[in-house]
């Protein structure tokens, strides 16, 4: 199936196509116009905790659904969507080390579990491709680029984390029609955090992303940074708990919810 077939497909057509083992990639430029989230799935009893870490880091962790402990179902951004198959690619964390890497986690789901979808930037994409923005990793067929920085996020018990941010490469122009379009998408992460010098925020050589693959940066543009939902991950690795699934990085659920149902104009002054 061709990059344009994904991306016109609708994200019930793509959760199938997830759950049948028919794509493992990740999901950037896929089931365009659809909201795509994180997940991360905990234990009942490191979940409040890890909603009070989302809470006090929203730019990075905007909530857009919780299970119930054992429900494997998503309701509102996906009725009937299974969160244990229904990503191309899974992470299994023990102790804060990654285990297993896998394509369904039905094998590690227990009346125990809750799932957190978070927001993503890839929804916000779609914006940004129908204003005329470039977005290199589509356009180069890659995974985004991610990096660790020096900034820390609030702590909520046993959850800290550095801030992981996305980023793409932009000219000035560009950037600040970026973050004009992107500010309107507060729950997928909004505007962005950084434009320009990498090394303000920790990040030595763009080159070496921490997670995701580089891409080409051209003489005339900058780096410009968003929030990202890989920091819940760093969070995971940190508390060392027993267990713990989180998606691939760059490796969504892709939802039913259309793009524009998030967007949050600016209200009039």
């Amino acid at each position: 199936m061709s990059q344009q077939d994904r991306a016109a497909m609708t994200g019930r057509q793509f959760r199938a196509l997830c759950r049948s083992g028919e794509f493992t990639g990740p999901t950037a430029g896929v089931a365009r116009g659809f909201v795509q989230a994180n997940l991360v799935v905990l234990t009942a009893d490191t979940a409040e905790e890890f909603r009070t870490f989302c809470r006090l880091n929203p730019k990075p962790c905007p909530l857009l659904e919780v299970t119930s402990p054992g429900d494997y179902e998503t309701r509102s951004i996906a009725p009937c969507g299974d969160v244990r198959a229904d990503l191309p690619r899974y992470r299994v964390y023990r102790q804060g080390q990654c285990t297993e890497r896998t394509a369904s986690i039905e094998p590690f789901w227990t009346d125990d579990s809750v799932a957190f979808l978070i927001g993503c930037s890839f929804t916000f994409e779609s914006a940004l491709l129908r204003a005329g923005l470039p977005v290199r990793h589509i356009d180069e067929n890659r995974n985004v680029p991610m990096y660790r920085t020096n900034i820390e996020c609030r702590s909520a018990g046993r959850f800290t984390a550095p801030l992981v941010v996305s980023m793409r490469p932009m000219t000035p122009a560009h950037a600040g029609e970026a973050a004009r379009i992107t500010a309107e998408y507060p729950r997928v992460h909004g505007d962005p955090m950084h434009i320009g010098d990498p090394a303000a925020i920790g990040i030595v050589d763009l080159s070496l992303p921490d997670y995701g693959d580089a891409v080409t940066i051209h003489p005339d543009e900058i780096p410009v940074f968003w929030a990202c939902g890989v920091t819940p991950m760093e969070a995971i690795i940190r508390a060392e708990l027993a267990l713990a699934v989180t998606h691939e990085p760059g490796h969504m659920f892709v939802a039913d919810l259309h793009d524009q149902s998030l967007r949050e104009p600016p209200q009039a002054q």
